[in-house]
């Protein structure tokens, strides 16, 4: 079974639930985007694994510096119950003199429906050099 229109609906609204939580500063919101066993990897940082984890990633994220995700190029193929996903990543920070590039990439997403609805099993950054 492929993916219906609600499904793929479903899907875009978490990536932009996802940039809106971690750039408004919402670490709860940002880490009910995954499941309670999540991982989110980096090619910077790392593995961050667990919801709790993820939670704390996401608020010292919010400490460090003001940014806004830009996400485009959503490509999601899948069935009833789980997907992959992909996406290009421009991440802008917000500072004096006017927002600016910080850094491009790729995300890569394995996603499963819950409960809850569609969340991120694992995503996996990686940052162009």
């Amino acid at each position: 079974m492929t993916l219906s229109a609600e499904d793929m609906l479903a899907i875009q609204q978490l990536y932009a639930r996802y940039n809106h939580a971690i750039d408004f500063g919402d670490a709860d919101a940002w880490a009910g985007c995954f499941t309670p066993d999540g991982v989110f990897a980096s090619s910077a940082r790392g593995e961050t694994v667990g919801r709790e984890a993820l939670r704390a990633f996401a608020e010292a994220f919010s400490r460090q510096m003001k940014g806004r995700h830009w996400t485009n190029n959503l490509v999601i193929e899948g069935d009833g119950s789980e997907a992959r996903g992909s996406c290009y990543l421009a991440l802008y920070v917000l500072g004096d003199g006017g927002p600016r590039i910080m850094a491009t990439g790729v995300y890569r997403d394995q996603l499963v429906r819950t409960a809850e609805g569609w969340r991120f099993r694992r995503r996996d950054v990686t940052l162009d050099s």
